[in-house]
């Protein structure tokens, strides 16, 4: 242990010494890279990497040091220092990538826009007939395959493919073989809840050998948020596609509309979830300066709604309508509220002072959490007067989780305001809650239907 220390240590030595030398970093930013480095050679470490193979690698990844560290390679390294570190600029090998990436994504899109019409040729076409069948298995259409699109790009090993590949043939047998009703409460939960978990399952796929660090999920929450703006452009972009096509063919007297129906819209929304990822991949530097806008043109704007909505109830003194429709979207606008967090506090710099960004953060959390103390009420209410159903305890169950979630962030935020704590630890705290919402989900998804009698 001595010796892997003095020897980690040196090479520490060595890499701060070199920056150091250089003006493109400042000295009283070297301390803050250093304690950085130090948690990636540590995480990477605990993964089963040796020591001087996490110190490089920790090197490679310190993202603006880029060519400080092919640098250090070339005037420090020995072959292996080369192998890990010192990555070719040529702009024709960088081409070459991108456009093979390019392919496989394209091509992995095919397969999954294939792959959602494949039922049709057992006499399963999507239609109102087999609705049930395209709810339960519609993630295990595309999911799979975006995780084949990360396998293939972060190399793998093939024990974690194993192991992803077994959980998808797992998802999909239960999917299928559990008896529920056909349009009964258990089979639409199965439905929302199979890809909260899945989704969960493609993060290790992007993740790999990160997943298990605190950076390597938030990286996750990024892409994902990334991944939905991508989506959404892409439908839009779509939808005005089609509406001059459906315009240009009925000027010649074909109806193209059934087409769309059968043909482009189910294979196009699976394909671009595959292009979306490529995209966010690709292009992340676009992306990176859009999404951090959007989400602080939207907190506040949400913060705002929510404090005028508690503050009207309070004032007007009126109930909370316990209407299922209405308790469905109020847990909807709970679940945005959580995914803005997630999403700003991916975006923002953990070492910068709090600002007034922040206090609009804390004040969203703490209005959400009021209001979603009100939601806990009136579902409680509502299953003391009509009783237990798989729908009530699926609310009860969402708004307990996003209760104990909002609760801890209020926490750490104000600590973090208030200069009683750091940022990292909110990060933490909200990367190792990610597996709750798959566990909840799970549940949904293996124990209900027996619970409430496949109903």
């Amino acid at each position: 242990m001595h010796t892997y220390t003095v020897a980690l240590e040196e090479q520490i030595d060595q890499w701060r010494g070199y920056l150091r030398k250089r003006q493109a970093i400042h000295t009283v930013d070297i301390a803050e890279l250093e304690d950085h480095l130090r948690e990636q050679v540590s995480g990477l470490v605990e993964a089963g990497l040796a020591a001087d193979e996490a110190f490089l690698v920790a090197v490679k990844r310190m993202g603006n040091l880029d060519a400080l560290s092919r640098e250090f390679a070339r005037e420090h390294s020995d072959r292996l220092w080369k192998q890990l570190v010192l990555v070719s600029t040529d702009a024709e090998t960088r081409r070459s990538g991108g456009q093979k990436e390019m392919i496989v994504a394209f091509c992995i899109a095919a397969a999954a826009a294939l792959a959602i019409k494949a039922p049709a040729l057992f006499g399963m076409p999507i239609d109102d007939g087999v609705a049930g069948f395209y709810m339960r298995n519609l993630s295990l259409f595309i999911l799979p395959l975006l995780s084949v699109y990360f396998v293939w790009k972060r190399k793998t090993a093939p024990r974690t493919i194993m192991y992803l590949a077994g959980t998808f043939i797992v998802a999909a047998i239960v999917a299928n073989i559990t008896p529920v009703t056909p349009g009964g409460s258990t089979e639409a939960l199965m439905a929302l809840h199979l890809p909260i978990s899945l989704w969960l399952v493609v993060g290790i796929a992007y993740a790999g050998t990160r997943w298990d660090q605190s950076a390597g999920r938030m990286d996750f929450i990024r892409f994902s948020g990334e991944l939905f703006i991508y989506y959404v452009l892409i439908a839009l972009g779509g939808g005005v596609l089609f509406g001059f096509m459906s315009m240009i063919f009925n000027a010649i007297g074909i109806d193209i509309e059934p087409l769309f129906e059968s043909w482009l819209l189910p294979c196009g929304a699976m394909g671009a979830v595959v292009i979306a990822s490529w995209l966010v991949e690709a292009k992340q530097n676009v992306i990176e300066n859009m999404a951090p806008v959007l989400t602080r043109l939207f907190t506040p704007l949400f913060a705002l709604m929510l404090v005028i909505f508690l503050s009207v109830m309070i004032w007007t003194g009126r109930g909370f309508d316990i209407d299922r429709n209405v308790l469905i979207a109020f847990d909807l606008l709970l679940v945005v509220v959580l995914a803005l967090l997630l999403y700003s506090i991916s975006a923002r710099d953990p070492h910068a002072r709090p600002g007034i960004f922040d206090i609009a953060q804390i004040v969203l959390v703490l209005s959400a959490l009021i209001a979603d103390a009100v939601a806990l009420w009136a579902i409680a209410t509502r299953i003391s007067d009509l009783g237990v159903s798989p729908n009530r305890v699926a609310a009860l169950g969402v708004n307990i989780m996003l209760l104990v979630n909002l609760t801890g962030s209020a926490a750490l935020y104000l600590g973090f305001i208030r200069g009683r704590g750091s940022f990292t630890r909110l990060e933490r705290w909200q990367t190792r809650y990610l597996p709750v919402y798959a566990a909840w989900a799970a549940i949904v998804v293996l124990a209900f239907p027996p619970l409430f009698g496949y109903i």
